[in-house]
């Protein structure tokens, strides 16, 4: 379990110290009051609004409670203000103004929830009143830990919560129309946009594959796409990935499905030694850093592993074979990567485009009009781009 230090309160006269445990990365907290079920909501937002944590020391379904208190308050609406006019005309925020204030809106949320705390046990369990048993479900997040800590009860919910989704898995339609199970892992990002998975299964795959059946998968993941390529009957699959919760997760899925023989796991960064037919990445998709370890799948700074992807695609292609790229053109419609700098950066990294295959997503924040990045997502495509070298 990662130490991020020790976070200090005072308790009955005496300082106190615990292990402060946090996937965002935030530092201990320096001011923290103990609080307990005479706290009120709005006591409770002013005080983590102001920068004071909260040692929750009540009973824990209140503490609960508390906490979706404090999100209505989060949630609530700003009261209505005047329009600024310039020339007479209303100022409109282009997309990337609107997702950068999103991102912003998501921080300073994350930022006041994240203020009521909870002491866990050396052994992963709550000494609170009506406390759940969260013993397996930290083991699956944090591993063994032989001291107490403190956590958020945001993120602790948060590790409940994909406890939940690993032990009933997400169903994902395969080959030949059988229904899978994925089992994700927390930290894991999990297959729910199946947008994707439906192009890998259904794309032709590249003619050198009938003669040299390898594959490799760049960035596994739950190990989703190296499953779909291996029930399309490629021989053998190597996938890779730096994250270990990845590589966990992605051989627990595989060692299910009894294709261990066919798929090879890999710790390392972006693609394995030697030449194969197929090379499958699905690249976080947006270029922005990412806020906390669990982002690290859906935000990519400066496009970092897309481009070491492309760079080095050439390198690792045998002469027939194709690159895979999944990839939504979510970016370019919120002004973060243009359509020109993809090409221009496929063109660069000596590769040419054979094909692409489009793609709608069907996930509810496209018709969630109320979404402050609704019209983006709306307008979204997803595309399979068929690379090859030139």
């Amino acid at each position: 379990m990662t130490n991020n230090g020790l976070l200090q309160w005072e308790e009955s006269g005496q300082t106190h110290l615990s292990q402060w445990h946090s996937e965002n990365g935030i530092a201990p907290h320096k001011r923290v009051v103990l609080v307990d079920d005479t706290l009120t909501a709005d006591v409770a937002y002013r005080m983590a609004c102001e920068g004071t944590a909260m040692l929750w020391k009540s009973d824990f379904q209140n503490a609960r409670q508390l906490l979706q208190a404090l999100a209505s308050r989060v949630d609530r609406p700003p009261k209505k203000i005047k329009r600024i006019k310039e020339n007479s005309q209303t100022v409109e925020k282009s997309a990337l103004d609107r997702f950068n204030l999103y991102r912003l809106a998501q921080s300073q949320r994350a930022r006041i929830l994240g203020m009521l705390l909870i002491q866990v046990g050396a052994d992963h369990r709550i000494p609170l009143r009506r406390a759940p048993e969260v013993s397996q479900a930290c083991i699956e997040a944090y591993g063994v830990t032989n001291e107490p800590y403190v956590i958020s009860l945001r993120e602790l919910l948060g590790v409940i919560s994909a406890h939940e989704w690993h032990k009933k898995g997400v169903p994902i339609l395969a080959v030949n129309g059988e229904k899978l199970i994925i089992y994700p892992h927390y930290g894991v990002f999990s297959p729910v946009r199946g947008e994707y998975i439906e192009l890998v299964r259904n794309e032709p795959l590249p003619k050198a594959v009938a003669e040299h059946s390898i594959a490799f998968d760049i960035g596994v993941g739950t190990g989703i796409l190296s499953i779909i390529l291996a029930m399309r009957e490629i021989k053998q699959v190597i996938a890779t990935d730096l994250d270990d919760r990845a590589l966990s997760c992605a051989k627990e899925n595989i060692d299910r499905l009894n294709l261990s023989p066919q798929i090879q796991i890999v710790k390392g960064d972006l693609f394995p030694a030697g030449e194969a037919a197929l090379i499958v990445c699905n690249p976080p998709w947006l270029p922005a850093r990412p806020s906390s370890s669990l982002e690290h799948a859906v935000y990519d700074p400066e496009s970092q592993m897309l481009k070491g992807f492309l760079n080095g695609l050439k390198d690792h292609l045998l002469s027939d074979g194709e690159g895979w790229l999944i990839l939504s053109d979510l970016a370019e419609y919120l002004g973060l990567r243009s359509r020109q700098e993809l090409l221009d950066w496929i063109n660069q990294a000596g590769l040419k485009v054979m094909g692409r295959t489009e793609t709608r997503p069907i996930h509810k924040k496209v018709f969630d009009e109320s979404d402050p990045l609704h019209a983006a997502r709306a307008a979204e495509v997803t595309s399979l781009w068929r690379l090859a070298r030139q």
